[in-house]
């Protein structure tokens, strides 16, 4: 109830009758009066007058379970929701729930993760109050080959979520992370589970700096905040409910052609390295090259300095640009 009842005064310009809530929700004054307590220790700025009700304040940056389902205004992606104030990573939660049967498009977010997890077995630093951390399950009823895929679908949906929700763009540093002004804020993690080359879940986890007003030494030249870009601090729940309507409409499209064919146009706009020189670590051997876009099955095109075009896939090397971290 507490989730309904956020929404309402989120919705309301003035006061809500405790007598109109009752009525809405078929409960008693008490019952109201407790969950507007409740939403008020999660930090929500409620104002409580005799006669006349309730009325919110103010917005706040509050990552509850409340809070998101107010917010999530999706057909299927977050219908199943587990939030976590703490927990060890959203994905390895993710993976849980998925063995226990969790249906396609749970949503899993944490406000704090303690053993975050990037590409390459890297860990995530992922304090609490100050970024989003968030996992997506998936059944999808495609072959594995298509799964590496879904990590570029997720890369579009966090642009989109990001602009939609603060008027930022970023862009995408194919084939996992987004920047801004050539830093990174966003990585985002797919693993698999298959069976009888099926695939049983796939997992799709995102880390976002969005409250970060500083990083570890380590990170300082390459990681930045959208608090940071904007100067002031950003509410995280409306960038998630933004970001699960895109990946909704985005996966739509990928799943017709099960291939990047019906975004690929779209994804190269949004791609820094795009008609830019770029190094290939490749273990075969490094090479440089001019980035082209992708193809229909997500692989960076890169042209060499003798006009081969190389299929960079994504998993097998890394990318990075010449003269710094784009």
């Amino acid at each position: 109830m507490k989730a309904e009842i956020l929404k309402l005064l989120k919705e309301s310009r003035g006061f809500v009758s405790g007598q109109e809530l009752c009525r809405q929700f078929g409960v008693s004054r008490t019952a109201v009066w407790k969950a507007v307590n409740q939403l008020k220790q999660e930090g929500w700025p409620i104002e409580a007058v005799h006669s006349q009700g309730y009325r919110l304040l103010g917005e706040a940056d509050v990552m509850t379970a409340s809070e998101l389902a107010a917010v999530l205004d999706t057909e299927w992606v977050g219908k199943r929701l587990a939030y976590f104030e703490e927990t060890d990573s959203t994905n390895v939660q993710a993976r849980r729930l998925a063995e226990a049967g969790a249906p396609h498009g749970t949503l899993v977010a944490a406000d704090c993760q303690t053993a975050g997890k990037g590409r390459r077995g890297r860990s995530w630093s992922s304090p609490k109050g100050e970024g989003i951390w968030m996992s997506l399950l998936l059944r999808p009823a495609f072959a594995p080959a298509c799964a590496s895929m879904l990590t570029l679908v997720a890369g579009m949906a966090a642009v989109r979520g990001i602009e939609r929700a603060c008027g930022l763009h970023p862009l995408i540093k194919w084939p996992n992370d987004l920047v801004l002004n050539g830093k990174k804020i966003c990585g985002i993690l797919t693993e698999m589970s298959t069976e009888d080359e099926m695939i049983r879940y796939v997992v799709i986890g995102m880390g976002i700096n969005v409250n970060n007003t500083e990083f570890p030494e380590e990170l300082k030249g390459t990681a930045a905040s959208l608090r940071m870009e904007l100067g002031r601090e950003v509410r995280r729940s409306p960038i998630i409910a933004e970001t699960a309507r895109a990946f909704e409409e985005y996966f739509g499209i990928f799943s017709r052609t099960r291939d990047m064919a019906g975004l690929r146009e779209a994804y190269d706009s949004l791609l820094v390295n795009r008609d830019r020189q770029v190094c290939v670590l490749d273990p075969r051997g490094e090479y440089r090259g001019r980035a082209l876009g992708i193809d229909d099955q997500g692989s960076l095109l890169v042209e060499r300095e003798d006009g081969q075009v190389s299929r960079v896939i994504s998993g097998e090397v890394s990318v990075r640009g010449i003269y710094g971290y784009v």
